[in-house]
C-alpha cells in the first residue's frame, strides 16, 4: 500500500526530536541543528520549514479583501443554492482573485498611518508588499464564506414547505449559534488534532502548494516549468475545456456504455447506468464529476483511495446485486438506486396523508390508512453503512490511536510530540488562550438556549435536546477529526442525530432538524476550524490572528447567508414549488427538498416506524454491532504481524462507509474519482515521486479553479439569459439509461417503464 513507510512510530520519532535553539526565526528555521523531521512524507515534501515572524498579518488589506471575499462567496453560494443547478464556489476562487488586487493595493495605496478615534490604536493603509501571510488570512475569511450554513435549510423548509413563520431573530440566532458552537470543541481538541504531527490534514497540502506556487520566487528548471507556470497552464486549460461538459455537451459528465448497447433491457441499464444504477463501465470526461461529492482525488492519500474503491466494489457489485435480485425488503418494487421515499405500491410517498400541517405533527390515523415508508435497497444499505461507520470510527480510533492520544495528553504538558512546524510556532508566536474558547462556548450555548426556548418555542426543541446534541458533537469530534486529519474523508453525524432524537422525541419535525443541526453542524464546524488552524500551523500564521479571522468570518458569513435566504424566501413567489413557479423558473430548491423529506421521515413518521419494531428495516440496526467489531480483526492482525506495515492502512471506517455517499453521489463519480486517484497517488507518486511532490497538489488546485471560473462565467453570460447550447442528444444532463429506475416486479406501474405480468 502507498505511504506504508511514510509515518514513523512515535518511539523512533521521539529519538529524532531536537530542542529549540535561541536566535531569530530565520536562524532557528535554517540552523544546522534543525531538520525537517515531520513524520509524514507528504508534509516533508510540501510544507516549508522557514518562517519570518516580522511579516505583518492583520493589515488593512487583510480586513478589506477578507471581508469582501467572505461576503461575496456567502451571498453567491446561498443565491445559487436555491436554484435548479446549484453552484458551489470554494475559497480557491478568492485565493486566486485577491492576489493581483492585493498587489495592486500595495502598489497604489499611500503609506499613511491612520488613528482610530478615541483609542490608542492605529494602522497603515500600506504596510509594504502584499505578503503570503496576508494572503492566507484572506483565504481563511473566504473559507468561512464558502462553507454553507446548514441551519438555513430549517428557515427554508418552515417558510417554503410547511408554510409557517419563524421569528427573524430566532432564525438568526439559530444560524449563528449552530455555526459557532464548533469553536468550543476545536479548542478542546486542538492539542491532539493540530499540534500533533501525525494529524496532517491532506487537503491542506493543496492550499500550501498553491500558496507556494503563487508567492515563491522559483528558478525554472531546464526543459521544465515553475510551479506557478504549471498552475497557470492547468488553470487556463481547465477553464477552456470546462465549457464542453458544462454547456456544450453535458452528457459527457456521465457516459454509460452498456445503455447504448442494450437499449431495451432494464437489467442491463440497472447494471450499467452511471447515474441511476450500478455504473459498471461508466465514465466521464469532466473533472467536476471526479471531484464532486468525494473531494479532489489528488488530495486524498493512496491508502484511503484503495479503501474507498474496495468499499464501492464490494457494496455495488456484490452486496447490492445479491440483495436486489433475491428481492430483499421487496427491493424489486422500487428503483435499484434512489433517494426517494415510496409507498407499498411503488409510488412516491404522499406525505400530506401522514402530516397535520396545522400543528406540524404526525397524523397516526392517516398513516394507518395509508402505507409504511419504503426505500430503495441501495438507500436502505446506505443507512446501515452510516450506522456501522460511526460505530467503527469510535472503535477504530480507540484501538489504533487510543494509546497515542493518552500519551500525547501527558506529553503535551512536557512539550513532546512536536515536529519542526510545532516548534517554530511555539517559539515565534503566543498560543490562543484556552479561556477564549471556553468563554465563547458558554456564550454560544446561551444563544442556542434563547433561540430554542424563547420565541414561543417555535423550533420545538427543549433545552435538554440542545445539551444532548452538544454531547454527541463533543463525543464524535475527536474520532471523526482523527479520520479526517489522516484520510481527508469525514463521516457525518446527520443520520445518527436524526435517529436518536426521532426515537426520543417523535412527531416533531422542527425539533428533529434543529437537533440534527446542533449535533451535526457544530461537529462539522469544529473540523473546519481545526483544519484551518492546521493550515495556519503549516503557513506559520500567528494563532491569535487565525482565531480572530475565523470568528469574524463566521459571524459575517452566517449573517450574509441568513440575509440572502430571507430576502429570496420573501421576495420570490412560490419559491421551492416547481409546479407553481413560472415555466423555466430555476428557483426549485433541490437540496432543501431533500432536507424537507428527511424532516418527514425522521421527525414526523419517526425511526420507530422505519428502523424500529413498527417498520420494515429493524434488522438494519445490527450494522451498529458490525461497525463496533469490524476494526478488531485488523487491529489484532497489526499487533500480531507488526512487520506488515500495510495492515494498519486497512481503515475499517473508510472501508465500511466508502460507498455511503450514494445515492447523493453516483456510481460514475466513484469510477472517475477512483481512476484518477489511483493513477496519480499510486502510479505517478511511486514512479515519478519528484514530479508528484512538485506538481500533484498544484494540479488539483488548477483544475478546481478553472472549473469554478468557467462555471461562473457561463452562468452570468449565458444561462441567466436562457441562452442554451446546441440541441442534440448529448445536450442533456443524462446518461441515456431511461429504464434504470424501473421496478422489475409484476404489477407495478411507473411512468416510462414497461409493466411486468
Amino acid at each position: 500500500m502507498e505511504n506504508s513507510d511514510n509515518i514513523t512510530d512515535p518511539e523512533s520519532y521521539h529519538s529524532k526530536k531536537l530542542d529549540s535553539s535561541n536566535g531569530t526565526a530565520e536562524e532557528y528555521a535554517c540552523s544546522a541543528d534543525e531538520v525537517n523531521d515531520s513524520p509524514v512524507e507528504e508534509v516533508r515534501l510540501t510544507v516549508p520549514i522557514t518562517d519570518d515572524p516580522t511579516l505583518p498579518c492583520l493589515t488593512f488589506r487583510t480586513w478589506v479583501l477578507g471581508i469582501l471575499s467572505c461576503i461575496t462567496l456567502a451571498f453567491l453560494n446561498q443565491f445559487f443554492g436555491y436554484r435548479q443547478s446549484p453552484l458551489s464556489l470554494t475559497s480557491v476562487s478568492a485565493q486566486i482573485v485577491v492576489l493581483p488586487i492585493g498587489k495592486l493595493m500595495a502598489a497604489s495605496l499611500p503609506k499613511k498611518t491612520l488613528k482610530i478615534p478615541a483609542t490608542s490604536w492605529s494602522f497603515s493603509l500600506n504596510p509594504g508588499p502584499f505578503n503570503l501571510k496576508e494572503h492566507v488570512l484572506i483565504t481563511i475569511f473566504a473559507n468561512s464564506g464558502s462553507n454553507s450554513v446548514y441551519a438555513i435549510s430549517i428557515v427554508t423548509i418552515v417558510k417554503a414547505f410547511y408554510g409557517g413563520q419563524l421569528h427573524p431573530l430566532a432564525a438568526l440566532l439559530l444560524a449563528q449559534s449552530t455555526q459557532m458552537l464548533g469553536y468550543g470543541w476545536a479548542g478542546i481538541f486542538r492539542k491532539f488534532l493540530v499540534d500533533s504531527p501525525y494529524m496532517w490534514w491532506p487537503s491542506n497540502l493543496v492550499q500550501v502548494s498553491l500558496f507556494r506556487a503563487l508567492h515563491e520566487v522559483e528558478i525554472r528548471p531546464r526543459g521544465g516549468v515553475t510551479r506557478l507556470q504549471f498552475f497557470l497552464i492547468v488553470l487556463i486549460s481547465s477553464f477552456a475545456y470546462y465549457i464542453v461538459p458544462n454547456y456544450l455537451f453535458p452528457s459527457i459528465t456521465a457516459l454509460s456504455f452498456m445503455c447504448w448497447i442494450w437499449k431495451s433491457s432494464i437489467t442491463a441499464q440497472q447494471i450499467g447506468s452511471g447515474l441511476n444504477g450500478l455504473g459498471l463501465g461508466s465514465f466521464a470526461l469532466d473533472w467536476s464529476t471526479a471531484a464532486s461529492f468525494l473531494g479532489s482525488p489528488l488530495a486524498t492519500p493512496g491508502f484511503a483511495i484503495i479503501n474507498i474503491v474496495a468499499s464501492f466494489f464490494i457494496v455495488a457489485y456484490i452486496v447490492i446485486p445479491i440483495a436486489y435480485w433475491t428481492n430483499a425488503y421487496e427491493a424489486k418494487r422500487f428503483p435499484l438506486v434512489s433517494a426517494d421515499v415510496f409507498d407499498a405500491n411503488g409510488g412516491l410517498y404522499n406525505v400530506s396523508r401522514v402530516l397535520n400541517y396545522t400543528t406540524f405533527e404526525f397524523n397516526q390515523q392517516g398513516y394507518d390508512d395509508y402505507s409504511k415508508i419504503n426505500l430503495s435497497i441501495f438507500f436502505v444499505l446506505c443507512y446501515g453503512l452510516s450506522f456501522a461507520t460511526l460505530a467503527a470510527t469510535l472503535s477504530h480510533v480507540a484501538l489504533f490511536y487510543g494509546r497515542e492520544i493518552g500519551q500525547q495528553a501527558k506529553a503535551s504538558l512536557k512539550h513532546q510530540f512536536e515536529d519542526v512546524h510545532t516548534r517554530l510556532m511555539k517559539k515565534n508566536y503566543d498560543p490562543v488562550p484556552q479561556w477564549w474558547f471556553y468563554t465563547l462556548l458558554i456564550l454560544v450555548i446561551g444563544l442556542a438556549m434563547v433561540a430554542c426556548e424563547g420565541f414561543g418555542r417555535q423550533l420545538q426543541l427543549p433545552y435538554w435536546g440542545i445539551l444532548l446534541a452538544m454531547s454527541l458533537a463533543l463525543l464524535f469530534t475527536l474520532p471523526i477529526g482523527v479520520i479526517t486529519a489522516t484520510t481527508n474523508l469525514q463521516p457525518g453525524l446527520n443520520v445518527i442525530t436524526e435517529l436518536i432524537i426521532g426515537f426520543i422525541y417523535p412527531g416533531k419535525p422542527l425539533a428533529n432538524v434543529a437537533f440534527k443541526t446542533y449535533g451535526y453542524t457544530s461537529m462539522a464546524q469544529a473540523i473546519m476550524f481545526l483544519s484551518d488552524f492546521k493550515l495556519g500551523h503549516y503557513m506559520k500564521i500567528p494563532p491569535k490572528s487565525m482565531f480572530l479571522v475565523q470568528l469574524v468570518g463566521t459571524v459575517i458569513a452566517s449573517s450574509v447567508y441568513f440575509g440572502t435566504a430571507w430576502l429570496l424566501l420573501y421576495s420570490i413567489e412560490n419559491i421551492c414549488h416547481p409546479s407553481l413557479l413560472p415555466e423555466g423558473s430555476p428557483w426549485t430548491c433541490p437540496g432543501d427538498r431533500l432536507f424537507y423529506s428527511a424532516s418527514i421521515i425522521w421527525g414526523v413518521v419517526g425511526p420507530l416506524r422505519i428502523f424500529g419494531r413498527l417498520g420494515h428495516y429493524a434488522k438494519i440496526n445490527y450494522f451498529f454491532l458490525i461497525g463496533i467489531l469490524a476494526p478488531v480483526p485488523v487491529w489484532l492482525l497489526s499487533r500480531h504481524f507488526p512487520e506488515k506495515k500495510w495492515i494498519k492502512f486497512i481503515n475499517m471506517p473508510i472501508l465500511i462507509g466508502g460507498a455511503g455517499s450514494i445515492p447523493a453521489a453516483k456510481a460514475v463519480n466513484y469510477w472517475c474519482w477512483g481512476s484518477v486517484g489511483i493513477f496519480f497517488n499510486l502510479f505517478v507518486y511511486r514512479r515519478f515521486k519528484g514530479w508528484g511532490a512538485r506538481h500533484n497538489y498544484v494540479l488539483s488546485a488548477g483544475l478546481d479553479a478553472g472549473v469554478a471560473f468557467m462555471a461562473i462565467l457561463t452562468y452570468f453570460t449565458l444561462e441567466v439569459k436562457d441562452i442554451d447550447g446546441i440541441k442534440w442528444w448529448v445536450s442533456g444532463i443524462d446518461d441515456h439509461c431511461p429504464l434504470a429506475h424501473c421496478p422489475t416486479v409484476p404489477g407495478i406501474e411507473r411512468e416510462g417503464c414497461p409493466i411486468f405480468h
